[in-house]
């Protein structure tokens, strides 16, 4: 079986793990980052060249695997250059190496493909029975099967503020099956958490997502 291709792609290296589908708000300020967001922005939407990936850059090291994201809109630009803008991400990738010729930081990557495997309907059935009683204890919303059903671990994953060395274990493994018994195991635990803390505050706080920690 052929080796995935690779490809150039500009590098954002942030304080953060995005997952695909999830909605990212950046602030923009940085020259070299601004180019790399007007460089995106400059190609026709849904156009490879439009995105770029975010790496976590933890206090340790630079993370060997990100997820590409695209510009889904400029929230705003102010007068001085900077901008506000939403990404979403859109798949993971490995950085293979750094490209070093650009005005911003980028690289050589790899997109990564999940592994051939059989659905677990067990993990699937408990994440989203789980997800489905965090999103309403914490929200009040009640999400029906057909929207459940629908639902990546990815996609579950990217509306919960888990802590970064969670985000980033998911984002690294390469079976859907995984993800999803490790989704459990983290939905359990935040549900825990949500029973010791006030509701209110907790919607409150909420801002579009169930934040923990």
């Amino acid at each position: 079986m052929p080796e995935p291709a690779s490809r150039g792609l500009p590098l954002f290296p942030l304080g953060i793990v995005a997952l695909p589908s999830e909605g990212i708000p950046l602030h923009v300020f940085e020259d070299r980052y601004r180019r790399m967001i007007e460089h995106c922005l400059s190609a026709e939407p849904g156009s490879p060249e439009r995105e770029f990936g975010i790496v976590w850059l933890s206090d340790e090291e630079l993370k060997q695997v990100g997820c590409a994201c695209d510009v889904e809109r400029v929230v705003e630009r102010m007068d001085d250059g900077r901008l506000n803008i939403v990404a979403r991400g859109t798949q993971p990738f490995r950085l293979l190496q750094r490209q070093d010729d650009l005005p911003y930081p980028a690289g050589l990557v790899r997109f990564l493909d999940d592994d051939a495997e059989e659905p677990d309907e067990p993990a699937a059935t408990s994440a989203r029975e789980l997800y489905r009683e965090l999103v309403e204890q914490a929200t009040d919303r009640q999400l029906g099967e057909p929207e459940l059903a629908l639902m990546s671990a990815y996609q579950m994953a990217a509306t919960v503020e888990f802590d970064r060395d969670a985000k980033q274990e998911l984002l690294e493994l390469r079976s859907e099956n995984a993800r999803l018994r490790l989704l459990a195991m983290l939905l359990t635990a935040a549900i825990k958490r949500l029973e010791l803390i006030d509701r209110a505050q907790a919607r409150a706080q909420s801002n579009g997502k169930v934040r923990f920690g």
